[in-house]
């Protein structure tokens, strides 16, 4: 893994952790509530906003860019990818079917089987509620891998591999499997009385896009996790 450099000035992006960066690439640890990209409603609280403004060093005529690879849901934490120009962005884009995406999640009750990999053609609605589907030509084909870490009486601690990346596709197949995620409202119970979804991006590996490298990031498991998994 590359050596983490340590950034020290005021433009450092607060609520955001870089794990790395270099001329190409920006690696950060986002933080759970922070939305990746600006919506309709909010343009400035995204980590997108925050990393162009700390690329610019406060400079607005600086011609310095930054450019979202993939996103995380707004509730997700965990490691986050992004660009420095539109090239590398498409580089990454091109290549992301290769990249080995490792999540943590805490979901409700016990899985029979340990070990698995659920599949299902999934859709989404005109509500952008996105669901399972047999029909495949509304659907497209997601394949989430996982396995168990833990249980406890009421929770089970779950390593999951994407090896496809649809939207809300780890909530869904979850959920589907009848092991909705922790503080799910969308796709789970509607009130189980935790704060936050537990759902965390632990890894990405994938070649550099400029010097072919293989780079793994990790980020840290929350304590929030181990608190959930602790509450008996």
């Amino acid at each position: 893994m590359p050596k983490k450099k340590r950034f020290t000035n005021r433009h450092l992006p607060r609520g955001l952790e870089i794990l790395y960066e270099d001329k190409d690439i920006l690696v950060v640890d986002k933080p759970a509530g922070l939305l990746t990209v600006r919506t309709g409603t909010d343009k400035t609280r995204t980590a997108h906003y925050i990393l162009a403004d700390y690329v610019c060093k406060g400079y607005a005529k600086s011609q310095n860019r930054i450019f979202t690879v993939h996103r995380l849901d707004q509730w997700t934490s965990g490691v986050l990818v992004f660009a420095k120009s539109e090239e590398v962005k498409l580089l990454l884009q091109a290549q992301w079917k290769g990249t080995e995406k490792k999540y943590i999640a805490v979901v409700h009750g016990q899985l029979a089987q340990k070990e698995g990999i659920i599949a299902s053609y999934l859709a989404e609605d005109k509500t952008f509620v996105v669901y399972s589907t047999t029909d495949t030509t509304k659907g497209k084909l997601a394949q989430t891998a996982y396995k168990v870490l833990k249980e406890t009486r009421q929770f089970s601690l779950l390593e999951i591999t994407l090896l496809t990346g649809r939207k809300n596709q780890i909530r869904v197949h979850l959920a589907d499997k009848g092991h909705p995620i922790v503080g799910d409202r969308k796709y789970g119970k509607i009130e189980d009385g935790y704060e936050r979804l537990a759902l965390h991006s632990k890894s990405i590996s994938f070649k550099h896009p400029a010097t072919g490298q293989q780079m793994t990031f990790k980020s840290r498991l929350p304590s929030y996790f181990n608190g959930v998994m602790d509450n008996k």
